[in-house]
């Protein structure tokens, strides 16, 4: 019954992490992408982003599919694992308190961003790259398309952090769904391919701090650098920063 249950809420959620990912990296390349096609074709020196080739954005898709079928079944394992009562998730938001419900959830963004960094880090050791991390280097050119396109590897990685951290920390369910909205949502946004922020947003404080399309493109040109999901703070403190990164960037929107 558990086996049969399991396989239910593995499709189940397989299904859901897929349309997610098509709505929202369609609609986000359809804006960006398509539309600026159409603003180019009137006005030839628009600088609306060039759409990269269909074999780039069908194999990060391909990818991207392998990955939510990872996250899926790392889902239903959660639930099972919820069920045998080896999770620390709770529903009643007054147990630890409401302050918690927002320490909580900082809190799992900063451990996830350390666990990131260091994992993404490593898949660019040379003799892991190969086989672990490739896939999504491979167009070149991100677009949200890119946003899930992960290796095998590196996607069973991602997903046993979810599963270390229901197990390890405390949290009410409305955090756990914030984080993974999170996650979904700043996946897209620093695989945009482009800056559509405001010229000055990289010397703002936040800037600096928050990786965004500027941060991470840079990565997908550069890939000595920059390894960081949310916070810049691991590419400052172990040299991963580009020095050049506010010069490069005022270059790249000339």
């Amino acid at each position: 019954m558990q086996v049969q249950s399991f396989c239910f809420w593995g499709l189940t959620f397989f299904v859901i992490i897929l349309a997610r990912y098509f709505l929202v990296a369609g609609l986000s390349y359809w804006w960006l992408y398509l539309r600026g096609r159409s603003r180019r074709a009137l006005d030839p020196k628009s600088k609306a982003p060039r759409a990269p080739s269909k074999v780039s954005i069908r194999q990060d898709i391909q990818l991207s599919v392998r990955s939510s079928a990872v996250f899926a079944v790392a889902t239903a394992a959660l639930l099972t694992l919820q069920d045998l009562g080896l999770t620390r998730l709770y529903s009643d938001p007054e147990r630890f308190g409401l302050w918690y419900l927002g320490a909580s959830y900082l809190l799992v963004l900063i451990l996830q961003d350390s666990f990131f960094y260091a994992t993404h880090r490593l898949c660019h050791h040379p003799a892991l790259f190969s086989w672990t991390h490739r896939g999504h280097h491979r167009s070149g050119q991100p677009t949200p398309w890119t946003s899930f396109a992960f290796d095998l590897p590196e996607a069973v990685l991602q997903a046993l952090f979810l599963v270390l951290i229901v197990v390890s920390v405390p949290l009410h369910l409305i955090t756990l769904l914030a984080v993974l909205t999170t996650m979904t949502i700043w996946a897209i946004v620093t695989h945009l391919g482009l800056t559509h922020l405001p010229e000055c947003f990289p010397h703002h404080w936040l800037g600096r701090w928050l990786i965004g399309p500027a941060h991470h493109g840079l990565h997908h040109r550069h890939i000595d650098r920059h390894f960081g999901l949310y916070f810049t703070f691991w590419d400052w403190v172990l040299a991963t920063q580009d020095p050049m990164y506010d010069e490069t960037l005022r270059r790249a929107m000339d």
